[in-house]
């Protein structure tokens, strides 16, 4: 079958054409008629799908982690699990170690650091969590609770959709929630619509408005009164950019969307109900650290101060709330950040997660800071949270922070090596020989 054709395919409308991408691009690699590309010891358990937003499905995502040879891919969606058993699937027939997650955003408003600003750009007293190593079966049930949660957030999105009208309208165009917007979401089939929806159909809609290059780059400036950094402006005066609608997006995230952003409220859970499914669902809760930005590796996030002022009182607070560890991403901040997390890390006993938040095409799937040798332990906890993802599939008690399995043995770097030690067991046909230097 025709490589090209599959490489579409596997973006495909359908799911079911999506995994018959993925068996045929199989086929080719065990015909011999394309490469197969050797498992590192690479790992990302932060990729989002177009079940959130992302340029790539979950047979593409799970695609594009084998051929950056990493040993295991996570799929972490906003506010839905409802790409997970594709995900699943076709990493099945692909042969690459698989993890569920997801993440969202929760309620701290009513806690001590409620009055600041967590992790979120656009608002105090919301934070972003993830959850790791949801056991398969327990899928049901969480998406039940991200059911009313979608809702919520897509009434919030049309009242924002009104706002922007009203700031573009002056200017002759306009957005529609039902036309512009769903329809490049997933959520028909149980995918969230996020604000990065939103600002991708209104980038659409400059570039048909006024095409690509120097007069769109003037109408942002001078009618929308944008702030264009010359890297930004490079970017889209240069019409055969492969990447355009998502630098334009990344533009607007960081310029516009703090004009037009209405707060989040019922969407939000208290991080109390967040730690609660965590534990009903044998699942793994982290705090996502941010850390305070500089300059955005993804392009779309502005200088802001974050929680690295009062990180001692986080950790006391998500520590005595029952979080069962942070994730992070070694790139995306200054080694003294990262060492100074690490220590609060090792202090508290958490559990650490890496991850490298995959949402636009310019990420690579392999963060090359975490291959450094003082990183070793993240991919320790990898295997570990995907053992017990596997056990707790069985016997919700046997997931790695069950009360059951913290009682029988309380220390966390015992449970790691014990779930990690199950993870290669059951995945030992999943060669590591090509390992990164």
């Amino acid at each position: 079958m025709n490589q090209t054709f599959l490489f579409e395919q596997l973006n495909a409308p359908e799911k079911t054409d999506r995994l018959d991408a993925i068996r045929g691009l199989k086929a080719l690699i065990d015909s011999g008629e394309f490469p197969a590309i050797p498992a590192t010891s690479d790992v990302n358990n932060h990729v989002h799908t177009t079940y959130s937003f992302s340029p790539y499905s979950p047979s593409k995502a799970v695609w594009m982690a084998y051929q950056a040879g990493l040993k295991v891919v996570g799929i972490v969606d906003h506010d839905s699990v409802s790409g997970a058993r594709e995900f699943l699937e076709a990493a099945e027939l692909i042969g690459i170690i698989p993890t569920v997650g997801l993440e969202c955003r929760v309620d701290m408003a009513h806690t001590s650091i409620g009055d600041r600003r967590i992790n979120n750009p656009d608002q105090n007293g919301v934070a972003y969590v993830t959850v790791h190593g949801i056991p398969h079966t327990s899928l049901d049930k969480i998406d039940q609770f991200l059911v009313p949660l979608r809702e919520k957030r897509g009434e919030r999105n049309r009242r924002m959709t009104d706002g922007i009208n009203a700031h573009i309208h002056p200017f002759g165009v306009s957005l529609d929630y039902d036309n512009d917007i769903l329809p490049i979401s997933m959520s028909h089939d149980g995918g969230s619509v996020t604000e990065r929806h939103i600002l991708h159909a209104l980038g659409l809609k400059f570039i048909h408005t006024f095409g690509k290059g120097e007069k769109l780059v003037s109408f942002l400036k001078n009618d929308l009164g944008v702030t264009i950094s010359e890297k930004a402006a490079g970017q889209l005066l240069d019409i055969s950019n492969p990447y355009y609608e998502y630098d334009l997006l990344g533009l607007l995230k960081t310029s516009l969307i703090g004009q037009v952003y209405l707060p989040a409220t019922d969407e939000c859970p208290p991080i109390e109900d967040f730690i609660t499914l965590a534990k009903e669902t044998g699942a793994i809760s982290a705090y996502a650290y941010l850390g305070d930005v500089r300059d955005s590796v993804t392009g779309d996030k502005k200088t802001q101060t974050f929680e690295d002022a009062f990180l001692p009182e986080l950790f006391d607070l998500i520590c005595a709330l029952g979080v069962n560890g942070i994730s992070y991403m070694p790139s995306r901040n200054t080694p003294e950040q990262i060492n100074r997390l690490r220590g609060f890390i090792a202090e508290r006993e958490l559990f650490q997660i890496s991850g490298e938040d995959i949402n636009q095409p310019r990420q690579p799937f392999v963060c090359l800071a975490q291959r450094a040798p003082e990183f070793s332990d993240l991919y320790d906890s990898t295997l570990a949270m995907v053992g017990s993802e596997r056990k707790a599939g069985f016997d919700l008690k046997d997931s790695m922070f069950s009360a059951e399995t913290i009682e029988k043995l309380p220390s966390l770097r015992k449970r790691i090596a014990l779930y990690k030690a199950y993870t290669e067991t059951i995945y030992a046909s999943c060669s590591t020989d090509s390992m990164p230097d």
